[in-house]
C-alpha cells in the first residue's frame, strides 16, 4: 500500500488543493483549515452546507504569512495572517466556542461580496486550537477548523467500489480527505487502529460520518438530483442513523509526508 493522494484545504469549506508533499504539524497537514468564514453577527461558521457557491472559492496557503483568495469575477486578494494585536472575535463551530483573530475589513468585504451576506474571515493558530473530543483522543490533541479531527483518510478502493455501485465515477475531492491510500481492499481502513506512513505513525480513531456536502459537485457546486452518493451509501454504510465513509486520524508526532510513501498497518 502507498500514499496516492495528499490534500490541503486552507479555508474551511473552500476548494482543496492537491499536494505532492507537505509537513504535518500539531494540527494536521500544515496550513490545513486554519482559516474560516463566519457570520458577521453571530460568529457561527459558514460552509457549503448553507452556501453551495463556496465550492467556487479558491484559497491558497502562502506559508506562515498570507492566504490568497480567488473566485470567478473577483480580483485575487492576499490576506495577511493576523498579528498579535489583531482583534479577537468570538466564533462557534459545532459545539465549540472560541476566541480567534479577525483578518480585517478588506477580507470581510471581499467575502461578503462573493457570498452575498455579511461575514468575517478568522484564523486560528495552535495555541488557540480546539481540543479533539476526548472520547476518541488524548488530552492535548488539537484540531483547527476541521469539523472534529485533524486528518481524514480514504482508501482509493473504497471510492472505486462506491463509484461502481452508483454507476458513475466520483471525484475524491467530493469527500475532502487529507490522505488517500491505494493498494488496500475496499473499506479496509475501517478495521485499522494504527498505521505508519513513511516514518510517521497515526492513530485511526473514528469513522467519518457524511453529510449533504457530499452531494455537491466540487467543480460546479451543483447538487446531485439523485442525492448521490448519500443515497447509495445509506444502503450499506449506515449505522445508528449516520452514514460513514473514510476514517479520522490523529498523527503521533510531526514530520514530512509525500506521495508514494509506503503505508503499513501496525494494528
Amino acid at each position: 500500500m502507498h500514499l496516492s493522494g495528499l490534500y490541503r484545504y486552507p479555508l474551511k469549506s473552500a476548494a482543496g488543493e492537491a499536494l505532492r508533499e507537505t509537513m504535518l504539524d500539531a494540527l494536521g497537514v500544515q496550513g490545513d483549515r486554519r482559516w474560516m468564514v463566519v457570520d458577521a453577527e453571530s460568529g457561527r461558521f459558514l460552509t457549503q452546507r448553507l452556501l453551495a457557491h463556496m465550492t467556487q472559492l479558491q484559497a491558497r496557503w502562502l506559508g506562515s504569512t498570507h492566504l490568497q483568495l480567488s473566485a470567478p469575477g473577483m480580483a485575487d486578494l492576499q490576506v495577511a495572517v493576523p498579528g498579535d494585536s489583531a482583534p479577537l472575535r468570538g466564533v462557534t463551530i459545532w459545539r465549540d466556542s472560541l476566541q480567534v483573530p479577525d483578518a480585517g475589513d478588506q477580507a470581510a468585504h471581499w467575502l461578503s461580496q462573493l457570498l452575498g451576506r455579511a461575514c468575517r474571515l478568522v484564523q486560528v493558530s495552535e495555541p488557540r486550537a480546539r481540543q479533539v473530543d476526548t472520547a476518541y483522543a488524548e488530552v492535548g490533541d488539537k484540531v483547527a477548523f476541521a469539523d472534529g479531527f485533524p486528518l481524514l483518510l480514504i482508501g482509493q478502493a473504497s471510492l472505486d467500489d462506491l463509484s461502481a455501485r452508483i454507476g458513475r465515477p466520483l471525484p475524491m475531492l467530493r469527500f475532502r480527505p487529507n490522505l488517500v491510500v491505494s493498494g488496500s481492499e475496499p473499506y479496509a481502513e475501517d478495521g485499522w487502529k494504527r498505521i505508519r506512513i513513511g516514518d510517521l505513525e497515526f492513530r485511526v480513531v473514528k469513522g467519518c460520518s457524511r453529510c449533504i456536502m457530499t452531494t455537491l459537485d466540487p467543480q460546479t457546486g451543483e447538487r446531485s438530483a439523485d442525492r448521490e452518493p448519500l443515497a447509495t451509501l445509506k444502503t450499506y454504510r449506515e449505522h445508528e442513523g449516520e452514514v460513514y465513509f473514510g476514517q479520522n486520524l490523529i498523527a503521533c508526532g510531526k514530520g514530512q509526508l509525500r506521495l508514494d510513501m509506503p503505508v503499513q498497518v501496525l494494528e
